[in-house]
Order: C-alpha cells, then sequence, then structure tokens
C-alpha cells in the first residue's frame, strides 16, 4: 500500500475498535462518532477486517471487501460484528475482554487476477502480499495476506480457500474461478491490549 496510515490514526482506529466491542459486548449503545476529530484518511470510505484472538487463537473476524462508508465507522462496525456475530463462534462475553487482541486489517481496492491455466494462477500470485478472493457463481471466499503466515504453501492455500468457499478443494485446478487479488495494511493491539501495536 503507498497511502499508509499515520501511528496516531492506527492507534485512533484501534481505540475505536475496542471501544465498540466492549460497549457492544456490556449491551450498551455506542457512542457517536465524531468526524470532525478524525483526519481525513480515517473519513474516506475504506474496508476493513477486525479479527479477535485469545492466546493467538481465533475468536472472531469480521471484515468487507469493499469499501462502502468511513474507514472508521467501517472498523466500528467490523469489532461488534466480530465480537457478536461471527457464525463460527459464540458471542464474546464479558469476562473474555480483557484477554482479546484486536487487530485491524484495511484492505485496498481488490482486482481481478487474470491466468491461462492453474501453472499460471500460482506463478502469479505472490505469497506474504496477496489477499486472495475465490468466485464461483453466488460462492466466493477471502483470506486476508496474514493467512500466508500459517499456509505458506499456494497449492495448500488455495485448496483451503475452496474449501472455505463451500466447494471441492481442487476445484480451482479444474475449473476458472474468479480470482481477486488484494493488498492489506495490518496492525493489532499487544497481549495485554495496550495500544503499542506491530
Amino acid at each position: 500500500m503507498t497511502d499508509q496510515l499515520t501511528d496516531g490514526e492506527k492507534q485512533t482506529l484501534l481505540r475505536l475498535a475496542r471501544e465498540s466491542m466492549e460497549h457492544s459486548v456490556k449491551g450498551k449503545a455506542l457512542p457517536p462518532l465524531d468526524m470532525q476529530s478524525l483526519t481525513p484518511a480515517l473519513c474516506e470510505k475504506g474496508a476493513s477486517f477486525v479479527t479477535l484472538t485469545i492466546h493467538a487463537e481465533l475468536r472472531g473476524c469480521i471484515g468487507a471487501l469493499e469499501a462502502q462508508q468511513p474507514l472508521a465507522e467501517d472498523v466500528r462496525e467490523h469489532a461488534v460484528a466480530a465480537a457478536l456475530e461471527d457464525p463460527r463462534f459464540r458471542p464474546v462475553v464479558e469476562s473474555e475482554l480483557s484477554r482479546i487482541r484486536l487487530e485491524v486489517t484495511r484492505l485496498t481496492t481488490p482486482h481481478l487476477l487474470e491466468y491461462s491455466s492453474s501453472e499460471d494462477l500460482l506463478k502469479k500470485l505472490k505469497p506474504r502480499v496477496d489477499g486472495v478472493i475465490l468466485k464461483d457463481g453466488f460462492r466466493r471466499a477471502t483470506f486476508l495476506p496474514q493467512v500466508w503466515e500459517k499456509i505458506p504453501d499456494p497449492v495448500d492455500f488455495l485448496d483451503r480457500l475452496c474449501m472455505k468457499m463451500g466447494a471441492s478443494n481442487k476445484i480451482w485446478r479444474d475449473a476458472k474461478l474468479q480470482v481477486y487479488v488484494y493488498q492489506a495494511e495490518e496492525f493489532h493491539e499487544m497481549n495485554d491490549g495496550t495500544l503499542p501495536y506491530k
């Protein structure tokens, strides 16, 4: 990404994400977002994912692939959704809040990756750089770029992404799927929930 967020903007998004998560888990209404206090980058439309972990284990992850609302509002919305609406997990409860570490991922606009064969697709993917979206009719799934850290092999990466989409793990070898790639800027709280981040 060329237009990186400043350290202050990252801290603001992490703070908004935590406040939103904690308010929603405690059953409190979110305070209005003061757009006047935010930088232009946080007011511009942006797409984000918010990931929750406890001791490095996934606890929730929700996001959007297309920018439809101000980045700050997008982060707030997905922090709440990751805590309460991820269908893979039960809703976060108040006793877990102090153990949760928040990670925010800001996405670039996805673009279609043109490829001629499964071998060509493997050549064009950039491990540890590209987030990948697979589309097959109405089915769609994505892995954020940081998933490469756990699945570094491109073949395994695509196999598992197909399975996440609800298809055979080998469909990318046998059928021409729509493949989109995007990049991401990722930052997170420290393990104790404080704001300094990687």
